[in-house]
């Protein structure tokens, strides 16, 4: 490569990453002050979307679905234990397996959240088929991430 090809392929403008860091950023912002009237970040949003779509998996499958590592969901977890929103307890067959499940109030808070999609999905500013062609594109991305 010349100079002049890295020096281009250093451009902020030529990033892919770049767009997606920063539209990622303005989207969960959408969704900040809705999350804020129930005490919850995104972070803690997406892990109730999980849990309240199937409760009482492991760590690890939560932790799949959200593409987080346990370094991340761990202190995530025990902070909603701490708020009597779940519960963590070791699986009876295989006792190294922790076990994610909803109390009452977190089962709860998905009446309160419920509007919470339609809320965002009006500020972003896509029709559906626009919004259907960039779902379709991140989860290729994320599903060839790493290869």
């Amino acid at each position: 490569m010349t100079v002049k090809e890295y020096n281009e392929a250093l451009k902020l403008e030529n990033q892919l990453c770049f767009p997606l860091y920063a539209a990622a950023r303005q989207v969960v912002s959408l969704y900040t002050p809705h999350l804020k009237e129930l005490g919850l970040t995104y972070t803690q949003y997406i892990v109730f979307l999980v849990l309240w779509e199937k409760d009482g998996i492991p760590v690890g499958e939560l932790g799949r679905r959200l593409y987080l590592d346990n370094g991340t969901l761990t202190p995530l977890l025990k902070k909603l234990e701490s708020a009597g929103y779940l519960t963590r307890s070791r699986d009876k067959i295989d006792e190294r397996v922790v076990i994610v499940t909803l109390t009452d109030a977190g089962r709860a808070l998905k009446e309160k959240a419920k509007e919470i999609p339609f809320k965002v999905g009006r500020c972003i500013g896509l029709d559906e088929k626009e919004a259907g062609a960039m779902y379709t594109l991140l989860y290729l991305l994320l599903n060839k991430g790493g290869e």
